[in-house]
């Protein structure tokens, strides 16, 4: 089954504005983040990967171009030219496909429809880490029988919240009432979701296209309890390197269904 990593964001907000390192590249515990989501498949058996990509795709060409060499160790006779790899790595298959520098999430995925030759796929974003039960996610999608599965998060926000009146506070909330269930990614999809997207670099999986699923009452929703985390600003760059374990250590949760 193929897995799609969606590699096509800018990371503007992750660091000054000359560094154009492209979101999936940023550093977590010594390895880009890219590698640490792909491990979380890996985990769990998937080792074919499509990137669409976009920003920084020549970055992330080269990351995967040279990760033999990079990842393994080596003797290197120079009087042969010859090299030999004393070490094993990652067996992954990778497809690497330019959907544009400006083309939103759904125009992207539209892209690489025709590398899609199973009824099922999987799908994420390139710039979050959880420690979801890949396996719990599949059998949920297929029990519940819709077009599209996305895990669930329940957010609520840290701050407290004060309410208004004439300049003066009428109340205090401890939480906001800013709470519910997010878009976390870790989606399963069946093909039919191609039939909701438009082959236009204007296309916003997130928008149109999720809704009509959502309307149609073809998305079905998979709770995750465990760690989650999106990477968005520098902020959240530093939690992550503090927090995220690796899917290996970490212990899944698994969702509730």
């Amino acid at each position: 089954m193929k897995v799609v990593i969606l590699c096509g964001g800018k990371g503007s907000r992750l660091a000054s504005p000359k560094d154009n390192t492209p979101k999936p590249l940023v550093i977590i515990n010594g390895k880009p983040m890219i590698w640490h989501i792909m491990k979380i498949y890996m985990h769990y058996g998937y080792n074919e990967f499509i990137l669409p990509l976009g920003f920084g795709g020549d970055k992330i060409k080269e990351y995967f171009w040279n990760y033999e060499w990079k990842n393994r160790d080596f003797i290197k006779d120079t009087s042969k030219s010859t090299i030999k790899y004393l070490s094993t790595t990652d067996n992954w298959k990778i497809t690497f496909v330019d959907t544009g520098i400006e083309t939103m999430t759904g125009g992207r995925i539209m892209k690489i429809k025709k590398y899609i030759d199973e009824d099922i796929f999987m799908l994420t974003y390139g710039d979050g880490l959880s420690d979801v039960n890949i396996e719990k996610l599949l059998k949920f999608h297929n029990k519940m029988g819709k077009i599209a599965t996305v895990t669930g998060i329940e957010r609520k926000s840290q701050f407290g919240v004060l309410n208004l009146k004439d300049n003066l506070a009428i109340s205090f909330d401890e939480k906001s009432k800013l709470e519910g269930v997010i878009n976390g990614g870790y989606f399963v999809l069946n093909k039919e979701v191609f039939n909701y997207l438009k082959d236009d670099k204007e296309c916003i999986f997130e928008q149109e296209p999720l809704k009509n699923i959502a309307s149609d009452g073809e998305l079905a929703v998979f709770m995750h309890k465990g760690y989650w985390q999106s990477v968005d600003t520098y902020k959240d760059l530093v939690s992550v390197n503090n927090s995220w374990k690796g899917v290996d250590d970490a212990k899944a949760d698994g969702g509730v269904i």
